[in-house]
């Protein structure tokens, strides 16, 4: 599983500017998974192969405080609770403050290793600036400028050396068979589903949201074949988290997704498709994990609920258009073979083997029914392909001028290879590598 990297501190230290440096972006999922108080953000780090969670949390206010700073102080809390390492951000230009010492006393006690950053120290002097932060006793702090990016990589690498499951990618095992990730908002039946699959009641199922906290691992055979199930805690919607322990549930979730072969989504037949539902499929999909969609509570649905879910999933979900839908009654087992048939399908899809020759030819018969259009003077030109990745497949294509492909072009092309070898239930990744141009340099 990959680590995760916390960044704490006090408000206004560059928190968030060095959060968006990790994950290269501005505002990475802030407002993509609904649950998560707006002054946590989290997303994808990456500094070379090495790839990360990042979460960043808001201001460690003083214990005493009241209302919302005690809140976020709180969360702070728990964020270094799951933390396999943590970045103490302090303030270069500000100097040490008394509630940097107040933040230092509490994260002595944590048993992850931690990095005192000192930030905003672009253009000053790093041992001048850094000497006071000695006094914190959290080992040697390091001079940064997140705005900047400079020392950014050198911290991070710092922290992350060998540290298991850092850059790792999630692989078949052969022993425990696919990985299955069950998510989905709070209530919807993710654990009565399990539940169900197993034959037996091995996860607490109540009618309470969010009973289930973390993500559970459970392995099972059906059929002959192996499997292992992770159970995970619901995603809530904003306004709607009343304990603070369950609002960072959502990165064991997350955490979940990416070390999963198969996701099945579980909506609730009962309820409309939410916002949150939405946003977790987004999630799944821009992870690349293969995917079963179960609508589960079918049985007790009217005939008007199920005609609205079935518009909704056209028009809400339509991104989905690749996976299976499955209709299932957990509490009556009823459907589970046809979900499980299509998480094995989706398995299958997201692990095949695309051998180079095939993959050409389909490309070439793609190109001559409908060739990609023209760019300026110049038409892209498309030679050879061949895979470049399993869990999701990747198809790269190798050509000329291949910079200048539309788009529209290239959803033209994975649906060529998906209705070629017949890919459902895992997404699709087309790569383009232009070739050098010969005559580039001469005149």
């Amino acid at each position: 599983m990959r680590p995760t990297l916390v960044i704490v501190g006090r408000p206004n230290v560059g928190k968030s500017t060095l959060f968006n440096r990790l994950t290269r972006s501005r505002d990475a999922l802030v407002a993509d998974v609904p649950g998560l108080t707006r002054d946590r953000h989290y997303g994808e780090g990456r500094i070379g192969d090495q790839r990360f969670l990042v979460v960043d949390t808001g201001g460690l206010e003083p214990v005493s405080s009241d209302g919302m700073l005690q809140e976020m102080a709180k969360q702070t809390q728990l964020a270094i609770a799951e933390a396999d390492a943590l970045v103490f951000l302090v303030d270069g230009r500000a100097g040490l403050t008394p509630q940097d010492v107040r933040i230092a006393q509490t994260l002595r006690r944590a048993r992850v290793p931690v990095r005192v950053a000192v930030n905003k120290t672009e253009g000053m002097n790093a041992p001048v600036v850094t000497a006071e932060f000695h006094e914190l006793g959290l080992g040697m702090p390091v001079a940064i400028s997140a705005a900047h990016g400079e020392g950014v990589r050198e911290l991070v690498e710092d922290l992350l050396e060998g540290m298991a499951g850092a850059g790792a990618e999630t692989e078949p095992d052969p022993a425990g068979g696919p990985r299955i990730a069950v998510v989905g908002r709070p209530n919807v039946g993710k654990s009565t589903l399990i539940n169900a699959l197993l034959g037996e009641e091995r996860m607490i199922a109540f009618d309470l949201p969010g009973t289930t906290r973390d993500a559970i691992e459970v392995p099972f055979e059906r059929d002959g074949r192996r499997y292992t199930l992770i159970d995970t805690a619901g995603i809530r919607r904003r306004g709607k988290v009343f304990e603070s322990i369950e609002k960072f549930s959502v990165i064991k979730t997350l955490q979940a997704i990416d070390q999963a072969n198969v996701v099945v989504l579980v909506l609730d037949a009962t309820e409309r498709i939410a916002d949150q539902d939405a946003h977790l499929a987004g999630f799944i999909l821009e992870r690349g994990r293969a995917l079963v969609v179960a609508v589960n509570k079918w049985d007790a649905a009217d005939e008007y609920a199920r005609t609205e879910v079935r518009r909704q999933l056209a028009h809400q979900l339509n991104f989905l258009s690749f996976a299976r839908t499955r209709f299932v009654a957990a509490r009556s087992a009823s459907g589970l073979g046809s979900l499980m048939a299509s998480v094995d399908e989706a398995y299958r899809s997201a692990m095949t083997k695309l051998g180079t020759p095939r993959l050409s030819r389909v490309l070439q018969s793609a190109v001559e029914r409908q060739a990609p259009p023209r760019a300026g003077l110049t038409r892209p030109k498309m030679r050879y392909a061949h895979q470049g990745g399993m869990n999701p497949p990747v198809i790269v294509i190798h050509g000329n001028a291949l910079d200048r492909v539309p788009d529209s072009y290239r959803r033209y092309l994975e649906s060529s290879f998906r209705s070629a070898f017949e890919l459902v239930g895992t997404p699709l990744r087309v790569e383009f590598k232009t070739g050098r141009n010969p005559y580039a340099a001469k005149g």
